[in-house]
């Protein structure tokens, strides 16, 4: 088991995976990262379930000293990662010492990385998930965001670090070089309650993403949104993407830390394969809706699932060496005992 601490937690660092699900019921939010693309190919490049547990980071990254030999990977936003002040690359698995260094120079376009440890992170299962719950103090490490002077656990990884270490992959889902994002929107639950007037102008207009954005929603500024009536509902479910229009006009994009049930009306959702584009926006950037249909919805996740099955036959055949066996010994140097792991290769 290798170990991680947090030297400077940077401005919002968290454990997360895919989400808690099954509570909402008794108001326990689904959390989980915001961009389940990213993270889904970190944990793949280090030979992890696409579900385990890891890093995100927002804004602004870390700076963590590894205490073992861990292999790692990071995706998502490129916010410039170095080991020991040298430049690594995004998307591709490395093989990290001790005593070695991550930090970042700066965002360079995106909003959000993914940090992921070959083995995942070893924190509690609460409620059948690793993932951080802010607001509730659930989950993840301590239910809190990181900061200085946190030690995490790392687990065991599947197979040797020589065989995971170099996958490398290309392939983007998105641009998160583009200011402008365009998303693509089922109407509904509550579109009736809008005036023809109010959905044409949600759908023909831009919007931008105000400061006000978070884990739970993204609060967007533009051309006011015309009711029927009244902004207001009998409570009711929210996924992940359900677009809120308060009586202002303005739409909110709800994301992952995002309440269980609310009582603005709903215009639209986002589709599920465009969520990751909500969570790399940055306030600032330009948002415009696009109508879709349930059934493009399904069959861009089709595609997207496609592409990960892809992704994954790529990353297969980038196998370097072979192991025979591995052997483990106890090696004690200065009194400390150091555990070694030797691996036979071909």
């Amino acid at each position: 088991m290798g170990q991680i601490k947090i030297i400077n937690p940077g401005f919002l660092t968290t454990v997360q995976d895919l989400g808690r699900y099954g509570y909402q019921q008794y108001g326990v939010s689904v959390s989980g990262v915001m961009d389940q693309l990213s993270a889904k190919l970190a944990n793949i490049l280090v030979g992890n379930n696409e579900g385990e547990g890891l890093l995100e980071v927002t804004m602004m990254g870390p700076q963590i000293e590894f205490k073992s030999s861990i292999l790692i990977a990071i995706t998502g936003a490129n916010m410039q990662p170095v080991i020991n002040g040298n430049t690594i690359n995004m998307n591709k698995s490395i093989i990290v010492n001790p005593g070695d260094k991550l930090s970042f120079k700066g965002l360079k376009n995106g909003c959000r990385s993914y940090i992921a440890f070959a083995g995942g992170i070893d924190v509690p299962i609460v409620m059948g998930s690793k993932s951080t719950f802010l607001r509730g103090k659930l989950g993840g490490f301590e239910g809190r965001a990181l900061k200085a002077g946190d030690t995490l656990n790392i687990g065991q990884p599947s197979t040797s670090l020589y065989l995971l270490e170099g996958k490398e992959t290309n392939e983007n889902f998105y641009d998160m070089n583009n200011k402008t994002v365009e998303l693509r929107v089922v109407l509904g639950p509550q579109d009736d309650a809008f005036t023809q007037k109010g959905l044409e102008t949600f759908l023909s207009n831009e919007y931008h993403v105000t400061p006000n954005c978070d884990r739970m929603g993204y609060t967007l500024d533009g051309e006011k949104i015309e009711h029927k009536d009244k902004a207001d509902i009998i409570s009711d479910g929210i996924s992940m993407g359900a677009i809120q229009v308060p009586s202002k006009g303005n739409p909110i994009i709800m994301m992952a830390d995002r309440q269980t049930t609310g009582g603005y009306t709903k215009i639209g959702n986002v589709i599920t394969s465009d969520l990751s584009k909500v969570a790399q926006a940055k306030p600032g950037d330009k948002i415009i809706f696009k109508k879709s249909s349930l059934q493009e919805a399904h069959a861009l996740i089709k595609e997207i699932e496609n592409k990960f099955e892809q992704i994954k036959f790529e990353l297969s055949k980038q196998v370097k060496i072979e192991v025979l066996r591995t052997k483990k010994f106890n090696v004690r140097v200065n009194g400390n005992i150091y555990d070694v792991k030797v691996d036979e290769i071909k």
